[in-house]
């Protein structure tokens, strides 16, 4: 089932998706696909086929929302291919994926409170004039847990949904010089949605090593940049969520970004390998499409003026210490 939240006149409301992709059915007033999340797996597919039961509305006359607001969002960087091209933008033709990569899953926490959704706009970031895109699949958790192993991690996705993780490259070049980050290059916009498909409508898509051979495609005004497929991630869903869970806890409407795919998931990626692309600028449209879920599309606009922040104080060159009086 696809699950969606959306605004119909002025009221919030969550729905599930028609078959034929062009309504969408109210869940009763008041009920949250978070909330539903929450209660668990039988709730939510209970819910969704009563939903299914009654009156649709369609949806051109309603405004889709993120699928759900998470409490929490790690973006993983599963990726060969766009780890090789990102690292020869940054430090030029010689550079190579780092051993490191490939021992173990690589992850950040996002902003969660920069979420937005499909068609709102993307504000430039405020100092910002090198903006990206990256094509990415969200696995939301379904189930509470900590220290999972890989086959109990794949019973804890309830669904996936479209990412797109909006990066400030200058900005995020500048802040990781520093050895820490990403921070303000990825603080301004997180898109999530149109809406969430529930884990089971992907199994005809998994191999016997738990991939998901799921075609992705991003477009700018249009024009094709770039396509790939999930199975093409170093570690399918389940080992991410296992990874995610070690030595903590994973919980309901917990969002995980796959990392950005390869051949053209971004812009950075391709200017290291010779692609002469403009970043993104006020007016541009992005749209990623993702096998089985759909398409998300949004357009960046100008955004917020930095306001100013001074420079760094030097450190003092004496110390007043109130412990020797």
């Amino acid at each position: 089932m696809k699950f969606a939240t959306f605004d119909l006149n002025g009221s919030i409301h969550s729905g599930v998706v028609s078959t034929g992709g062009d309504a969408v059915h109210p869940l009763p007033a008041g009920e949250t696909l978070a909330a539903l999340i929450e209660r668990g797996g039988e709730a939510l597919r209970a819910a969704g086929e009563q939903a299914l039961s009654q009156p649709s509305v369609a949806l051109v006359d309603v405004r889709l929302l993120p699928p759900l607001q998470p409490p929490t969002v790690r973006d993983f960087v599963a990726f060969e291919e766009h780890v090789e091209g990102v690292a020869i933008t940054v430090q030029g033709p010689d550079a190579t994926v780092v051993p490191e990569w490939y021992e173990l899953p690589t992850f950040y926490f996002t902003n969660p409170y920069a979420i937005i959704g499909p068609d709102d706009v993307v504000p430039m970031p405020p100092g910002s004039s090198v903006l990206d895109f990256e094509l990415e699949v969200g696995i939301v958790i379904g189930r509470a847990g900590k220290d999972l192993t890989v086959e109990q991690a794949a019973e804890h996705i309830v669904g996936y949904t479209i990412f797109n993780d909006w990066s400030a490259r200058d900005l995020q070049a500048r802040e990781m010089r520093v050895g820490l980050g990403p921070c303000k290059g990825k603080d301004t916009a997180t898109t999530l949605g149109p809406w969430l498909v529930t884990a089971d409508e992907f199994e005809a898509y998994r191999d016997a090593d738990g991939f998901l051979d799921i075609a992705l495609r991003a477009s700018v005004n249009g024009v094709e940049i770039g396509r790939d497929s999930l199975v093409n991630m170093g570690w399918p869903p389940a080992e991410l969520v296992a990874y995610a869970s070690r030595g903590t806890w994973i919980r309901p409407g917990d969002v995980l970004g796959t990392g950005t795919c390869g051949n053209g998931g971004c812009l950075g990626e391709l200017w290291g390998l010779g692609r002469e692309l403009a970043p993104l600028k006020p007016g541009d449209t992005v749209a990623l499409t993702v096998e089985g879920i759909g398409t998300l599309t949004n357009t960046v606009v100008e955004g917020a003026a930095p306001q100013p922040i001074p420079a760094a104080r030097k450190r003092p060159r004496t110390r007043r210490d109130a412990f020797d009086a």
